[in-house]
């Protein structure tokens, strides 16, 4: 009978897992709030990952450098093996032991942080034809599970998965700028491209005397009543974290100089109204 140890199963999970190009990062046990994942941050890793789901880290090893490569800098490479705890996202059947590779920053001393027993949340594809293993969809795929975090993650995978949830903005394709019969009267319509050509439109109202009124729709119908989307959902994000700062020259369509600076003055102000699209999950944080 022939045993194989922890290091041959080490051994053959990194050759295994060498063609695979994710270099997953594990978060902190419990990150700071100046660290924690924005709703933004929630969204593109949860969109872009056919799984989502929380497990129990059970056992690590650290691969040598010459099993790691392109490894970063003040970075270490682990194998390691957790047990599922719950299916969040996916219809992908998943084993109940899992083993996968991540790429953890060393702490400030120089080590590697020991992580068994850690509950985590795993943003991950399946390995074709391995049911046990898993491929994290990029650097920062891997989170430390928190209540706080799973109140925050539930209603994003809950957007994303609704039937009516609106399409991915790609760009602005027409602006155009209308004044009205009265001085400062004026409407600006911004008709905007989507990834499955879904209809998405916002406008901009202005009236003498009164505070710019706008909104989006997200259907053929391009409505004045329309209103603006609530910060940290979907329609926000949608738009937030994919339109241009400015608005594109080429798709000014307004014809005079005036309507033109109107329709570029409305877009900026819809921008400003949106606010930034905070991001905290960088390559090479924790």
């Amino acid at each position: 009978m022939t045993f194989i140890t922890r290091s041959m199963r080490l051994a053959l999970f990194a050759a295994s897992c060498a063609a695979l190009s994710a270099s997953p990062v594990v978060a902190q046990t419990v990150p700071p709030a100046s660290t924690a994942p924005t709703y933004a941050d929630l969204v593109a890793l949860a969109e872009g990952a056919p799984l989502v789901l929380k497990a129990r880290i059970k056992d690590q090893a650290v691969l040598k450098p010459e099993r790691a490569p392109n490894l970063a800098p003040g970075f270490a490479r682990l194998y390691v093996e957790a047990q599922t705890q719950a299916l969040l996202a996916g219809n992908v059947p998943v084993g109940e032991s899992l083993r996968y590779l991540v790429d953890v920053p060393l702490d400030a001393k120089g080590k590697v942080p020991k992580f068994k027993k850690q509950e985590v949340v795993l943003f991950a594809r399946p390995v074709t034809g391995r049911p046990n293993e898993l491929q994290l969809v990029d650097p920062r795929a891997q989170l430390a599970w928190t209540p706080d975090l799973d109140a925050r993650l539930r209603p994003v995978l809950e957007q994303l998965a609704a039937a009516d949830r609106p399409p991915q903005v790609t760009g602005v394709r027409d602006a155009l700028s209308i004044a009205g019969t009265l001085v400062g009267e004026s409407e600006t319509q911004l008709f905007l491209d989507t990834a499955n050509d879904g209809p998405v439109s916002i406008t901009v109202v202005r009236r003498p005397g009164m505070e710019p009124r706008w909104g989006v729709s997200w259907t053929e119908i391009v409505d004045q009543a329309a209103r603006p989307p609530r910060t940290g959902t979907l329609e926000w994000y949608r738009l937030a974290c994919a339109l241009p700062r400015t608005l594109p020259a080429e798709a000014n369509l307004s014809r005079d100089a005036e309507s033109r600076a109107r329709a570029a003055e409305d877009y900026s102000y819809v921008i400003s109204r949106l606010g930034a699209c905070e991001r905290r999950r960088g390559s090479n944080q924790s």
